[in-house]
């Protein structure tokens, strides 16, 4: 249980492609120290020089299922700002990453996945795949930012409103899942396309990153931030308490 990172073969011949997988049973919603093993993964293995690409894959029935809410609700505050800066850690690691991520989605992909997800530069998804923000639910908020830059304005907020979830295939549509494919196909995809990427010179992919993330139209790091000072908000009012009480209720 935990992250797991699998080393690249050495040298300018080999794959060049590392993967960090994570493994959070039962449906990998991630505790704090989960969110920030997480990022020093992902950062770790950006900055190996025989890294030239990174999958971001998970175990299990989906691939995140965002944060543990059952350590907000016996820590209080202190768990949730934990979890506000855990999350924050590893979605920068993901967008920040000094290679390309390739992100390996299967069943659900919930809360903090689309952080992770949206800040991934490509994403391949098996065909149970389903993307979500259920926040308004669970007595929090973000993500929207992430979110954004999967769907267009409109629909994101219809799905952020209604937390309801989009499938692969409708992502595919509109252009934000590079492939949809059988699950047992994934891993396969993910690094075929991984390796693509990784026979590019190691180099010139790290200037390339930096360049796209430079003509970026909005600081996702700015915008994720400022989302959360209203999800810590509803927790001082005392909103998130009572929404997530009942989610507790209606969840059993």
């Amino acid at each position: 249980m935990g992250v797991s990172t699998s080393a690249p073969e050495k040298g300018p011949e080999k794959g060049g492609v590392a993967v960090v997988t994570v493994d959070f049973p039962p449906v990998n919603a991630l505790p704090v120290d989960g969110w920030f093993a997480l990022a020093d993964a992902v950062r770790t293995a950006g900055r190996d020089p025989d890294v030239r690409c990174v999958v971001l894959a998970a175990e299990g029935r989906g691939f995140n299922a965002g944060v543990d809410i059952k350590e907000i609700q016996a820590h209080g505050q202190r768990a949730l700002v934990g979890a506000n800066r855990g999350c924050q850690e590893a979605f920068s690691a993901v967008y920040d990453c000094e290679v390309p991520v390739v992100a390996a989605v299967q069943g659900f992909c919930l809360g903090g996945g689309i952080g992770l997800v949206g800040n991934a530069d490509v994403v391949v998804a098996s065909e149970d795949a389903t993307f979500g923000l259920p926040e308004l639910d669970r007595g929090a908020l973000g993500a929207a930012t992430h979110l954004a830059r999967l769907v267009p304005p409109h629909l994101m907020r219809a799905l952020y409103f209604t937390s309801r979830t989009v499938t692969a295939a409708e992502l595919h549509a509109h252009g934000s899942v590079w492939r949809v494919v059988p699950h047992t196909e994934l891993r396969g995809t993910a690094m075929e396309l991984a390796g693509e990427i990784a026979a590019k010179d190691g180099e010139l992919l790290r200037l390339a990153k930096a360049a796209i993330n430079g003509v970026d139209p909005v600081d996702v790091r700015r915008s994720y931030r400022f989302e959360q000072g209203f999800t810590y908000e509803a927790s001082v009012l005392g909103v998130a308490d009572r929404v997530r009480d009942r989610f507790g209720k209606e969840g059993r």
